[in-house]
Parts: structure tokens; C-alpha cells; sequence
């Protein structure tokens, strides 16, 4: 369990592991002068079975799949509009100081009862735990403590996309993350480096580390 902010990733590396935990990872400024750190993750939906769309082949079904080809077609755009219906999505403002990482971790904990993998909910904790931090030292270094940092996370079927808003100056993210990781390939999260993958270990699954992505 994390009993220390700097026990997180400083500077740079916060940024690495930021882009190799999520599919995504964007920063960009607003309209209203913030800048807004924006992640998603893909993952497959617990319970769901993926192959129940496969049927038999015989003849019997190949004449039904043919008479019915027009509704399965419907069928699968009606999955695809499923799989970005929002679930929940849940927000949060605190001020600028480090010891407000524990009210970002608790208030995160909230989504710990959908049908989120425990290795992905893992991951995204601490995506977000980097994120909130980042924004803390770095964005807002020198700003007062009062400065709020605002966070949303929306869980979709099969994607959580998370997005913080600081009130820093402008930086360029993209050059940043160019200079830090020195290639288009993701590498993999140092398991050695990473003693704790899930910060706040309250969802008792145990994680295969064979599935973590490796680490620079």
C-alpha cells in the first residue's frame, strides 16, 4: 500500500508509465485557459462471452444465418453502440497539495464493484495516481495550495477514459513523451521498480504479473 506521494514515479518516468498503462493519452489546452490530461483503456467486460455469436456450421444454420443475415448485422452495430454506452461516470475537485492523493484514492474505490478487471482497475489506479501527482508537482509548482485539480473518470462497456484538469502554463506534452521514451513501441513496466501495481490492494484477486506490460 502507497503510505508516501514520493514513493510515485518523479518527473518523466510518471509520464512513461502514464502512456504505458493506458491505450491512449492526450494533454491539451482548453478553452478556458486549463489543461486537460485525458487517458482510456480498452479491456473486455467480465462475464461477457465473446464467442456466443459463433454458432455450428451445418446446413440447417448456414440457411438461418442466411434468412436472418440483415438482423445480425443489426445485432452487431447494436453491440458497438453497447460497448461506448457510459456506465457510470463519477467526478471530483480537490486543492493542489500532495495528501489529497488519498481522496483521489478513495473516492476511485467507488468503481471497484463494476465488472472492471482486477489487473486493469490495478493499472488505472495508478494511471490516475501519476496523472493527479504530475499535476501536483509539476503543473501547479509555485501555484497556491487553493489552485483546484479536477478529475472525471467514465466507465464504458469495456473502456474507462479518465481526464484531469490543472491550471499550469502551457507545456508541450507530445515533445515531452517524444524525448522520454525515444521510440513509437511500448516497452513493458519494470516489475522490480513497480513493488506496488495496485496501490490501494482492497480487491483481494490476485494478479498474475506475467500480464503486466514491462517496463522502461
Amino acid at each position: 500500500m502507497l503510505n508516501n506521494i514520493d514513493e510515485l514515479a518523479e518527473g518523466g518516468r510518471g509520464i512513461k508509465l502514464m502512456w504505458q498503462i493506458a491505450d491512449k493519452v492526450s494533454y491539451t489546452r482548453t478553452l478556458d485557459g486549463r489543461n486537460c490530461l485525458s487517458m482510456s483503456k480498452s479491456y473486455e467486460v467480465e462475464g461477457r462471452n465473446r464467442s456466443q455469436n459463433k454458432k455450428k456450421c451445418n446446413a440447417l444454420d448456414g440457411l438461418m444465418n442466411l434468412l436472418n443475415r440483415w438482423d445480425w448485422q443489426k445485432e452487431t452495430e447494436q453491440e458497438a453502440q453497447l460497448h461506448e454506452t457510459c456506465v457510470k461516470q463519477i467526478s471530483l475537485q480537490v486543492n493542489t497539495e500532495v495528501n489529497a492523493l488519498t481522496i483521489v484514492l478513495d473516492w476511485f474505490e467507488q468503481l471497484k464493484k463494476l465488472s472492471i478487471p482486477n489487473e486493469v482497475w490495478c493499472l488505472f489506479q495508478l494511471a490516475l495516481a501519476e496523472g493527479f501527482t504530475n499535476a501536483v508537482r509539476h503543473a501547479h509548482k509555485n501555484l497556491p495550495v487553493e489552485t483546484p485539480i479536477q478529475l472525471e473518470i467514465t466507465v464504458f462497456n469495456g473502456r474507462l477514459e479518465l481526464k484531469i484538469w490543472d491550471c499550469g502554463p502551457r507545456f508541450d506534452f507530445d515533445a515531452k513523451l517524444k524525448e522520454i521514451i525515444g521510440t513509437e513501441t511500448k516497452p513493458g513496466l519494470d516489475l522490480e521498480e513497480l513493488k506496488e501495481p495496485c496501490l490501494m490492494p482492497r480487491r483481494r484477486k490476485s494478479v498474475a504479473m506475467s500480464q503486466f506490460l514491462i517496463a522502461g
